[in-house]
């Protein structure tokens, strides 16, 4: 009985180890997905930004609209940089990676767009693989608001909060822009929910006159 015991103990956890393998492979590509997607749209936001410049330069200021185009070419550099990093669980300083996500995110994707960006990041260390998840979603969510938040761009504003709350990091994306008219929907969202569930996190949104205001909540641990 001890043999058939031990037959029954190896298929089990034979079964929890391919579980756990098709659980990695099936949260590696969804972050393959949202860099992917993140690319794309902060190349459209690039792109419309070079052709407004170059549209509006005359012949004395086109060397300033490149040397402005090459700003933002190498900040979104330094942002994909940020969001390929190794998904590890080396340990990350909190303050000083994300504070370098939002110079990036203002420099390739903000600034263009005639956004400002506040942000106000408390100190700590989280494993590489919840920073770089959670850089995902922050980028998904202040990208998201750069191209529909503002129609009109007088004192456009996005801020970013993070705190360490009773043993949760409580992020929060908020705007001062026309405020969202129904749930968010589409690729983003979906990605967003899937790497929200790969770190345990909660999403929550509201909006309204004011603005749109979006928290991310997940446990230190």
């Amino acid at each position: 009985m001890s043999v058939i015991g031990s037959m029954s103990d190896a298929s089990a956890v034979r079964s929890q180890f391919v579980a756990s393998l098709d659980d990695q492979s099936r949260d590696w590509k969804l972050v393959l997905r949202e860099s992917h997607h993140r690319m794309k749209n902060t190349l459209t936001l690039l792109g419309a930004s070079v052709r407004r410049d170059f549209t509006r330069a005359g012949t004395r200021d086109v060397s300033l609209a490149v040397d402005r185009f090459e700003r933002r070419v190498v900040a979104f550099g330094r942002l994909y940089q940020l969001l390929s990093d190794n998904d590890d669980d080396s340990a990350v300083p909190v303050g000083a990676f994300f504070e370098n996500l939002c110079g990036a995110l203002s420099e390739a994707v903000l600034e263009p767009a005639g956004v400002r960006c506040e942000a106000a990041i408390e100190s700590g260390v989280l494993p590489a693989s919840q920073c770089h998840r959670l850089a995902l979603m922050l980028t998904e969510l202040v990208t998201n608001a750069a191209k529909h938040a503002f129609p009109n761009k007088n004192g456009a504003l996005i801020r970013i909060d993070m705190d360490n709350r009773d043993g949760a990091w409580v992020c929060t994306v908020a705007d001062n822009g026309i405020g969202a008219t129904g749930p968010l929907q589409g690729t983003g969202i979906r990605i967003l929910e899937g790497l929200a569930r790969s770190i345990h996190a909660r999403l929550h949104g509201e909006a309204g006159e004011g603005g749109t205001r979006v928290t991310i909540v997940m446990p230190a641990a």
